[in-house]
């Protein structure tokens, strides 16, 4: 789908909702009000080109993510057959925002981040016939565990704390 594609009302609702964002989300990534976009779903205005550009960008990177990280998966399992894997995700934007300042330029807001994990989830069962859980990022459980095995802060070390939380 293009970027530059005009998108009407039922498309960015269901695209916003795609995305797991609020009205209000999609009003501050797209520097516009929330009466705004809710105009927009109804069908009472026409779709911002900057609203619609931003969401499909979004959209597609989730997408690539999705792509990547089932290739990594898959690779991975060529060398080692597990059928289960978690993966972290972050319950608040504070949360996701300390522990994901790579990801704020590309997927500004936890749901986003989310959303991908959960493609992730449904794409690795479909494709690869390998389960995910989704695994909650409890803070403190986190701390407890690196400080008991003696480990730095990484992304890493956050996959191996969610495998203990199978």
């Amino acid at each position: 789908m293009s970027k530059n594609a005009e998108l009407n009302a039922i498309e960015i609702t269901y695209l916003r909702h795609s995305l797991g964002l609020s009205a209000a989300q999609v009003a501050e990534l797209s520097k516009s009000t929330e009466a705004q976009v809710l105009a927009w779903e109804a069908g009472e205005a026409d779709v911002s080109g900057l609203a619609a550009k931003k969401l499909l960008e979004l959209d597609e990177t989730i997408e690539m993510q999705v792509l990547n990280t089932c290739d990594g998966i898959e690779e991975l399992f060529k060398k080692e057959p597990k059928r289960h894997l978690s993966f972290v995700v972050y319950p608040t934007q504070a949360i996701y925002t300390q522990y994901n300042p790579e990801f704020l330029s590309a997927l500004p807001l936890t749901e986003l981040y989310n959303t991908a994990a959960w493609r992730i989830k449904k794409e690795c069962k479909l494709v690869l016939e390998v389960d995910v859980t989704l695994i909650a990022l409890d803070v403190e459980a986190y701390k407890a565990y690196r400080e008991k095995e003696g480990l730095k802060e990484s992304r890493e070390n956050r996959a191996k704390w969610a495998a203990t939380q199978l």
